[in-house]
């Protein structure tokens, strides 16, 4: 399993990492086969960027799931300062980010690629953090901004992870999220 020592770890990154969105994102990284980063988890992200970084060198496989958050704080937060430092990795390639809705506001928001339905339908538009469809394609979030900064090649919406009324819920094996990061990984071949 040392194929990965000459090549560029491959990231996914969901930007949530309170209590739920971790084992609803553990379980989906398992669902999927990837590799979860647990410790990048927190509300907000507490771990330093170099830490997370360190730790995506040492996984065993890719993909690589990193989740980041910056708890609804405005501004440039330690999430985002998390995906500001991976992103700068020339050995770490983002190969897409889940961006989870919230109801932060004074943010820009990001436009996703398309986004997941609490009932696990891809749409062209976005959803609120219910899992709801909402008109437009730009999704807002507390830790989402930073996408607009750095080079990502897939973005998917989805709800908060774990709360969308019950549809993405750890006993139900996560759904969304999981349909999400497989999304990520079957348009990134």
């Amino acid at each position: 399993m040392n194929e990965h020592l000459n090549q560029k770890r491959r990231v996914i990154l969901v930007t949530d990492g309170d209590r739920i969105a971790r084992k609803a994102v553990e379980m989906a990284a398992e669902n999927i086969g990837a590799r979860c980063i647990s410790q990048s988890a927190g509300n907000p992200s507490h771990l330093p960027g170099k830490k997370v970084i360190e730790l995506i060198r040492q996984a065993k496989w890719d993909p690589i799931v990193v989740m980041a958050d910056d708890k609804g704080n405005i501004g440039e937060g330690s999430g985002e300062q998390v995906i500001r430092e991976i992103a700068k990795c020339s050995d770490i390639e983002i190969i897409g980010a889940i961006a989870v809705a919230s109801n932060t506001e004074g943010i820009l928001g990001i436009e996703a690629d398309f986004s997941i339905t609490r009932f696990g339908n891809i749409i062209k538009k976005t959803v609120d953090k219910r899992g709801n469809p909402k008109d437009g394609k730009v999704i807002y979030g507390d830790t989402v901004d930073i996408l607009n900064m750095i080079d990502v090649p897939i973005i998917v919406g989805i709800g908060d992870p774990g709360k969308m009324t019950g549809k993405d819920d750890c006993d139900l094996g996560s759904p969304i999220i999981t349909k999400a990061m497989q999304e990520i990984i079957n348009r990134s071949y």
